[in-house]
């Protein structure tokens, strides 16, 4: 298969994802206003890193992307579950997320919570419908089970539970890289390890993968960090600050600015030489470590 690159690769698919994710949600059989509140945060934009990143790693093994636009799809619902309950009043509260108000300031916390759960349980099913030519059973339900990890307390869910019993506090750099490992890089993790398992990778090839991701998964955060600190609030579409009000360790509070920043090119550089090491067709995952590095938003 020959390669393209990723901005013509992130072109097309995202286009491809947001037909996917609005076609899964019309098919439910569930009330309106819970199928608006799904859809509205949904569409609400975004990188698209997470759907990406599994696409990528299929295109990585010569496997046509198309085939995971459904997992591709399960990982995005879960990731906006996340970000919906993350700006509810009890935790973050938000009332701006990708410069649009936030799913609860237009449906209210009750229909924006259950949207939440809704989008995190419908993730499964997803996976589980996956077509029986393309994976196997036994490989979705390997899928399954590392998204269930990568999702639940032994990932993201136990990531943000320390990340609310971290503010007020002084960190230190053990626990705040405990925090960015499960609340944001299981996910990212998973979402390259989901491509592998559903590509046959060999054991090897998953070892240098999961690695990869979870270099990029702390670079992911160690950005957002620097972000916060010297971002454009129009582009990053809410406010800036948001750590430093909410009283949160970050890695430029640790680490200086600059220990941050260099912090990030450390991460990046480890996360490049784990690629290496696949053997595989790496130029898009390449392009997206890079875009980590260096994006504004």
């Amino acid at each position: 298969m020959e390669s393209q690159g990723l901005k013509a690769f992130s072109r097309e698919y995202k286009q491809l994802l947001e037909k996917e994710l609005r076609h899964l949600v019309e098919e439910l059989d569930a009330p309106l206003i819970l199928k608006e509140s799904m859809v509205y945060s949904l569409e609400a934009g975004g990188k698209r890193i997470r759907p990406l990143l599994l696409l990528a790693t299929l295109e990585a093994f010569g496997i046509d992307p198309k085939n995971g636009l459904p997992a591709a799809a399960a990982i995005e619902m879960i990731h906006t579950y996340s970000l919906i309950h993350d700006d509810l009043p009890s935790m973050d509260n938000d009332d701006l997320r990708r410069g649009k108000p936030t799913n609860h300031k237009v449906f209210g916390d009750a229909v924006a919570t259950l949207a939440g759960d809704a989008l995190l349980t419908y993730s499964f099913e997803v996976i589980n419908n996956i077509s029986n030519d393309f994976a196997s059973a036994e490989t979705k339900l390997n899928v399954i089970t590392e998204m269930a990890k990568a999702a639940g307390a032994e990932g993201m869910v136990g990531g943000q539970v320390a990340d609310m019993e971290g503010e007020e506090k002084t960190l230190t750099l053990e626990e705040l890289e405990y925090i960015h490992i499960h609340k944001t890089g299981k996910l990212l993790r998973f979402s390259v390890l989901a491509g592998a398992l559903l590509a046959g990778a060999n054991k090897t090839q998953i070892e240098s993968l999961s690695q990869f991701a979870h270099h990029l998964g702390l670079a992911f955060q160690i950005q957002d960090d620097i972000l916060d600190v010297t971002g454009n609030q129009q582009l990053i579409g809410k406010p800036i600050g948001s750590d430093t009000a909410n009283h949160k360790s970050t890695y430029p509070q640790l680490l200086s600015l600059e220990g941050a920043k260099d912090a990030l090119g450390s991460q990046i550089t480890l996360a490049k030489e784990n690629l290496k090491k696949t053997g595989l067709n790496t130029n898009l995952l390449l392009e997206i470590t890079d875009l980590v590095a260096t994006r504004n938003h």
